[in-house]
C-alpha cells in the first residue's frame, strides 16, 4: 500500500508542476472562422512524468533500484491563426523538473568527480526549458506554390525509432534518451524558409527550403545528456562532460552561421509513393575535435570540442499496399558523403596510432554511409484471440548502417568518448503492435528492439488509456539488455556497443497528459 501511495503521489506531483508552470487561461479560444476568414485558435496541454529506476546504477554508492529519478512537468502552448491570406502557427513550450532523490545522488556524484563547473552547475540546468518552439507564417502565390517562413519542423523519412532520411533537424535527447513517441515533442526546429510547388502533370510535389544561418548553437545537431545525468551513457553517469569540452558552433567545417537547405521530389507512380531528396546539414551527432589531434581548428575547450560538421545527404523512399499480403511496405535509403567519426578505441590512457590517445580523442576521419530502413505496416486481427475491439496496428523495421571502405586498421569509435570500435555495419530489428479496448479508450503496446550485429535490445511494454475527452494517462517500461558495459570511468569495455550505453538504465515511467 505504502508503495502504491508513493506512486499515487509522484504521479500528481508531476501534473501539478506542469501545471504550476501555466498562467491563468481562460476559456478556450473559438477556431470559427468570420466572415472575412479570419480565426484564432489556441489550444495545448499540460503534462507530467514521473519516472522510477528499475535497476541500481554502479556508479553511485547506495542501491538505486526503486529510487524516483524524474519529476517532471511541461506546458505547451499551441496557437494557430488566419489574418487574411495569411496562416499562422506559434507553439511554446515550458519543461520544469524536481531534483528527485536519484538525481541528488549524481549531483553527489559530480562533486566527488570534481566536474561541477561546466556549462551548467545543476544537472537541472540541463532539464528545465523554456522555448518558442514554432513561429511561421504560410501563404500561397498561385494555384501551386505554398511558402512557410519562419522558425518550423521538416519531416522528410518513413522511419520510427531510428532514423535514415528525418536528418534536417536534430534531436534533444538530454532529458529522455529513450522513448517518447511524438517525434515532433524531441526534434529541434530551425529558422527556415521553405515552399512546396505542386506538380500535377507530373503527380508530385517540389518541397524546398533554405536555412539561413539564424539558430542557436544549441539547435543544431543531438543534445545528448552529457552532464552527468540519468540519461548519460554507462559509465559516465555523474561525470559532467561539459566540464572538459566546449561546443564549437564556429568551426569551418560545422558553422552554424552558415547556409543549408535541401530538396525533395516526392508522388505517386502506378500504386506506389516515392520520393528523392538532397540535404545540406550538419552532422546529427557530434564529434570531438581533440587536443591531441586538432582537426582544422585548434580546440577551445581544454580537453576537446564537440562540433557538427557539414554533411550531404541523397536519399530515396518508396512506399506501397500488397492487396494479397494486407500489407503495406516501405522502404528509405540515405547515402551520406563524408560522415564524420572520431579516431582511437581503447581507454584515454591507452594511446592509439601513435602518440594519439583513446576515447576517440585521437582526430577524426570521414567516411562515406550507406543508411537503410525497410518496414512493413499490418493490421492484425487480434480479436479472437486477445478480445481487442478492433485489428491491431502492428510494423516491423530493419534498420542498417554501412560504413563504405571500412577498415580496422583506422582505429574508428563508434562514439566519442566512448571507445568502442566502429562496425561495418550495424543493424537493428525492431517490432511494435498496439491493442484496442474499449471503444480504443484502453490500448495496451509492446515495442521491442534487437541489435542483430552486437546483441542486447530493449522491450517496452505500455499501455496508454483515454479518460474523457481532456486527460490521457501512459504507463510504461523501458527495459534493456546488453552484451556487455563499461566498467570503469575512462575504460569502458571496448567491445560494448548501442545497447551497452543503457547498461543497468531500465525504467517505469508514468506520464499524465491535459489537454486543452
Amino acid at each position: 500500500m505504502k508503495t502504491k501511495r508513493r506512486l499515487a503521489l509522484a504521479v500528481g506531483a508531476a501534473l501539478s508542476l506542469g501545471a504550476a508552470c501555466a498562467p491563468a487561461l481562460g476559456q478556450e479560444s473559438s477556431g470559427a472562422a468570420d466572415d472575412d476568414g479570419n480565426y484564432f485558435h489556441l489550444g495545448g496541454y499540460v503534462r507530467g512524468w514521473a519516472a522510477f529506476n528499475l535497476q541500481d546504477i554502479p556508479e553511485t554508492r547506495g542501491n538505486d533500484k526503486g529510487k524516483l529519478s524524474m519529476l517532471r512537468g511541461s506546458l505547451l502552448l499551441d496557437a494557430d491563426a488566419a489574418t487574411g491570406p495569411i496562416k499562422w502557427k506559434a507553439v511554446a513550450r515550458v519543461d520544469r523538473e524536481a531534483m528527485t532523490p536519484y538525481l541528488r545522488d549524481l549531483e553527489a556524484l559530480r562533486k566527488t568527480n570534481g566536474t561541477t563547473g561546466g556549462d551548467h552547475g545543476s544537472i537541472l540546468d540541463n532539464y528545465n526549458n523554456g522555448d518558442l518552439r514554432e513561429f511561421w507564417g504560410e501563404f500561397k502565390a498561385g494555384d501551386r506554390a505554398t511558402f512557410r517562413i519562419g522558425k518550423q519542423q521538416i519531416v522528410w523519412g518513413e522511419s520510427d525509432f531510428f532514423h535514415a532520411m528525418d536528418m534536417v533537424h536534430g534531436y534533444d535527447l538530454s532529458w529522455r534518451l529513450f522513448f517518447e513517441g511524438e517525434n515532433e515533442e524531441w526534434r529541434k526546429p530551425l529558422w527556415l524558409a521553405s515552399v512546396k510547388y505542386d506538380v500535377p502533370e507530373a503527380a508530385g510535389q517540389i518541397h524546398a527550403y533554405v536555412r539561413p544561418g539564424l539558430d542557436r548553437c544549441k539547435d543544431i545537431g543531438n543534445t545528448y545528456d552529457i552532464r552527468g545525468g540519468r540519461w548519460f551513457f554507462q559509465p559516465y553517469r555523474g561525470y559532467d562532460l561539459s566540464a572538459v569540452t566546449t561546443n564549437d558552433c564556429k568551426h569551418p567545417e560545422g558553422n552554424k552561421d552558415d547556409w543549408t537547405g535541401g530538396i525533395r521530389w516526392s508522388g505517386e507512380l502506378a500504386s506506389l509513393n516515392y520520393s528523392l531528396a538532397y540535404v545540406k546539414t550538419f552532422a546529427a551527432d557530434p564529434v570531438a575535435n581533440s587536443v591531441y589531434a586538432p582537426y582544422k581548428k585548434t580546440p577551445e575547450g581544454p580537453l576537446f570540442d564537440l562540433i557538427h560538421p557539414k554533411i550531404d545527404v541523397f536519399g530515396a523512399t518508396v512506399s506501397g499496399y500488397s492487396a494479397a499480403l494486407d500489407t503495406v511496405f516501405s522502404a528509405e535509403i540515405a547515402y551520406t558523403k563524408d560522415q564524420p567519426y572520431n579516431v582511437g578505441t581503447g581507454a584515454l590512457t591507452a594511446p592509439t596510432l601513435g602518440a594519439a590517445a583513446g576515447l576517440g580523442l585521437g582526430g577524426i576521419k570521414l567516411k562515406d554511409t550507406v543508411t537503410t530502413m525497410v518496414r512493413a505496416d499490418k493490421n492484425l486481427h487480434f480479436e479472437n484471440l486477445f478480445g481487442t475491439s478492433r485489428p491491431s496496428f502492428s510494423s516491423v523495421q530493419i534498420f542498417d548502417t554501412w560504413v563504405l571502405d571500412h577498415k580496422e586498421s583506422e582505429d574508428l569509435v563508434r562514439l566519442f568518448a566512448y571507445g568502442a570500435p566502429l562496425t561495418e555495419h550495424s543493424t537493428i530489428l525492431t517490432a511494435f503492435t498496439v491493442l484496442n479496448y474499449k471503444g480504443d479508450t484502453i490500448n495496451p503496446g509492446l515495442a521491442v528492439g534487437v541489435d542483430l550485429n552486437h546483441g542486447g535490445g530493449f522491450l517496452i511494454p505500455s499501455v496508454d488509456m483515454v479518460l474523457g475527452d481532456k486527460w490521457r494517462a501512459k504507463a510504461e517500461a523501458d527495459i534493456f539488455w546488453t552484451s556487455g558495459s563499461g566498467k570503469t570511468l575512462f575504460d569502458p569495455n571496448p567491445g560494448v556497443q548501442l545497447f551497452g550505453y543503457f547498461a543497468n538504465n531500465s525504467q517505469l515511467t508514468f506520464r499524465l497528459t491535459r489537454q486543452f
